[in-house]
């Protein structure tokens, strides 16, 4: 009797174990329960997510495609920062709702977690000091800076594998460390580059000394992120997604943060989301 007891508790939190991850993977009616959606969003990283000095609010890129999803859901929105290492960690533990961090889709991380449609498409390049780079043999051997935990740390390892690579917490320690000479290059997606230049050339003390040269080592289309198996939340996010190319929303946020009158030195990322429109 003491077996058949033992194995139906064991049943039924088999079961409850079962119920609860499937409330779980459901975001879309728990955000509209609690009439809030928690983002994980990068905090110094303009012009995709920074906090506004004068405003105190998080702005950006990647803030407009959430502000404009919390809309369509008919919720408010907190921001949470979040850095290159630690957010998937916080999607998956259920920290934040989804993820809008200038996150690469590729294979290894489709298989933790889901990925909408491609929001952005860019590519990895470097940012250097004049002159110092105008092809990858010209990184060989040096150190190079770039985010602990991204694809831009991965890529330049296999482009660059005598290079030794200084990992930081986010992309704008990899500039200092490339000021002070500790680096001899920084490297990431273009886009989030062309947001870095563009700070170093506010400064008159660094104006003219910067520039992103014309190497590149890889395509990076980014996905706001979402937990694994959330089939409802993808299909409303990517339905939000398309709803913006269709509008020209997207096209008008990408030329805020990318467009003639943005902060932004380059014009080349693309907000196109044809590339994948049948899956993710």
């Amino acid at each position: 009797m003491r077996g058949k007891t033992i194995l139906l508790v064991a049943a039924m939190a088999l079961v409850g174990s079962l119920y609860g991850s499937s409330m779980a993977a459901d975001t879309l009616a728990g955000v509209k329960a609690k009439g809030v959606l928690v983002a994980g969003v990068k905090d110094s990283l303009p012009p995709f997510g920074s906090v506004d000095p004068n405003t105190k609010e998080y702005v950006g890129y990647d803030i407009d495609f959430i502000k404009y999803i919390a809309k369509k859901l008919g919720v408010k929105v907190e921001f949470k920062p979040v850095t290159s290492a630690n957010r998937m960690p916080m999607l998956m533990e259920s920290r934040v709702d989804i993820l809008a961090a200038t996150m690469t889709k590729n294979p290894e991380r489709a298989k933790q977690i889901d990925f909408s449609y491609t929001y952005f498409l860019t590519g990895q390049k470097f940012l250097t000091k004049k002159g110092t780079v105008k092809s990858l043999k010209d990184l060989e051997g040096k150190k190079i800076a770039t985010a602990k935990g991204s694809t831009s740390e991965q890529n330049v390892k296999k482009s660059v594998p005598s290079a030794t690579i200084l990992s930081f917490d986010d992309y704008p320690q990899g500039v200092l460390a490339l000021q002070q000479g500790k680096a001899i290059a920084v490297t990431t997606d273009e886009s989030i580059l062309a947001g870095q230049l563009g700070k170093l050339e506010k400064n008159p003390a660094t104006k003219g000394r910067y520039e992103i040269p014309d190497v590149q080592i890889s395509e990076e289309p980014y996905g706001l992120g979402m937990r694994k198996g959330d089939a409802k939340f993808v299909k409303f996010v990517n339905d939000a997604i398309l709803e913006m190319e269709k509008t020209g929303e997207a096209k008008k946020i990408f030329e805020r943060w990318f467009g003639p009158n943005s902060d932004s030195p380059i014009n080349r990322g693309s907000f196109a989301i044809a590339a994948d429109k049948r899956g993710t």
